[in-house]
């Protein structure tokens, strides 16, 4: 049997690095909860960022976040003092040569991302310039050239029979690297497709496998809600969802309504598990016993925005709500007795 239990189907919303079962996920313990990273709960559901409590030592330095082609995010040191603005296309150091992006963020804000993120004192490339008329339209003659590989790379994807499904393609701005990001179920030895792309273009291939959740933040997609999702629109960086941040907010173990445009657990699922975890503090736990006037009774769900308990007597055939006040009532230790007595 899967290690999901009856819930068929939901192994395939998990992100695999940091799935749970059901079975551990009912047995997990508010207190005892902590995130991919091993921190508090309040990190791994991003009510606080990681790295919050770092001190920020690059104050006095002028930084820029450059945004490139599909969503890809990197921060550079404007040595030069150019003025920027947000919107400004600018040339960079790379890897290998230079490229040319769009300024994304300037100033406090930029650092206060890297502080956040921890990562204070790593190294930074340069801003060399501003980008001029005529580096633009190269910019956007690679655009084109982009299309063109993503054609000839789905060909020589059928070619060598490889699963392989494209998800974006980047052509640095001078034309020493040419980089496709796919994706794929399992992992894939490409290197004869490599030779094959490199005796085409005759540059530097570099083929990237990622996941379901980044395709979507570089494709793009609508949500349930009608609106672009977040990792595309404001979501500057992933954070991995499970299972527990369901059954913390009494959610249906249900893989078609779980899970978003990636196929994976919805990222808004953490947005809420803040006022969650600081609200259940003040609930019983769930399929604990309660006491009251009717006797003893099972917290079968709990509802934190009416502030509601729904009992399940040995004998009834539905819940019963009750307000929380009253189960506090019920749990006070003197009352407990005076019932049972």
């Amino acid at each position: 049997m899967s290690d999901f239990g009856d819930f068929e189907g939901l192994e395939g919303l998990v992100d695999r690095d940091f799935e749970l079962s059901v079975e551990e996920v009912e047995t997990t313990e508010l207190s005892e909860y902590s995130g991919p990273c091993g921190s508090c709960a309040n990190c791994a559901t991003g009510s606080q960022p990681v790295g919050a409590v770092l001190e920020n030592k690059e104050a006095n330095l002028d930084i820029a976040e450059v945004e490139f082609k599909a969503h890809r995010t990197a921060y550079y040191k404007n040595e030069s003092e150019t003025p920027l603005r947000v919107g400004s296309r600018v040339i960079v150091e790379a890897e290998r040569g230079i490229d040319i992006g769009r300024v994304l963020a300037v100033g406090e804000r930029v650092r206060e991302k890297r502080r956040c993120r921890g990562l204070v004192g790593q190294p930074m490339r340069k801003i060399l310039r501003i980008a001029n008329e005529k580096e633009i339209e190269q910019s956007e003659e690679n655009r084109r050239t982009e299309d063109s590989a993503a054609h000839v790379f789905i060909e020589k994807c059928a070619k060598h029979n490889l699963s392989m499904k494209l998800a974006a393609v980047e052509y640095q701005f001078d034309h020493a690297r040419l980089t496709f990001f796919f994706t794929a179920e399992t992992r894939v030895d490409f290197r004869a497709l490599v030779r094959d792309l490199a005796s085409v273009y005759r540059t530097r291939i570099e083929l990237r496998q990622i996941g379901a959740r980044d395709e979507a933040k570089k494709v793009g997609a609508v949500g349930v809600c009608g609106r672009e999702v977040c990792c595309t629109s404001w979501m500057s960086q992933i954070k991995h969802v499970n299972l527990d941040h369901a059954r913390f907010q009494s959610l249906s173990l249900n893989p078609s309504r779980l899970a978003g445009a990636c196929g994976r657990l919805k990222c808004c699922l953490l947005f809420e598990m803040g006022r969650y975890l600081d609200s259940m503090k003040d609930y019983p736990a769930l399929n604990s016993k309660v006491v009251t006037e009717r006797g003893e009774a099972s917290i079968e769900k709990l509802d934190v925005f009416n502030e509601r308990v729904y009992l399940k007597y040995p004998n009834a055939s539905v819940a019963e709500a009750v307000s929380l006040d009253e189960i506090k009532k019920y749990q006070n230790p003197p009352a407990k007795e005076r019932l049972h007595n």
